[in-house]
């Protein structure tokens, strides 16, 4: 019997999505209400797309790049 059964697999998975989910909702609902867009907040805040329309919100609507997540994420807190 392994330790790495099928009920890890399911832990990891649904802790990953969560952290994912987390991450790109926090800082896609940061920006949009640090720019005062009350309608991009209300529907990152609703729409659960699992990170995708954050991630359209984040890349392609406010133009950030790869270099502004890690300067966020590096910073100190």
């Amino acid at each position: 019997m392994s330790i790495f059964g099928p009920t890890f697999a399911v832990n990891f998975f649904s802790i990953f999505a969560v952290l994912w989910v987390l991450f790109w909702k926090g800082y896609s609902l940061w920006i949009a209400a640090k720019n005062s867009k009350k309608r991009w907040f209300l529907a990152l805040l609703i729409l659960n797309t699992f990170g995708i329309l954050e991630i359209i919100y984040i890349f392609y609507v406010e133009k950030k790049t790869w270099h502004d997540i890690k300067q966020v994420l590096s910073k100190k807190i």
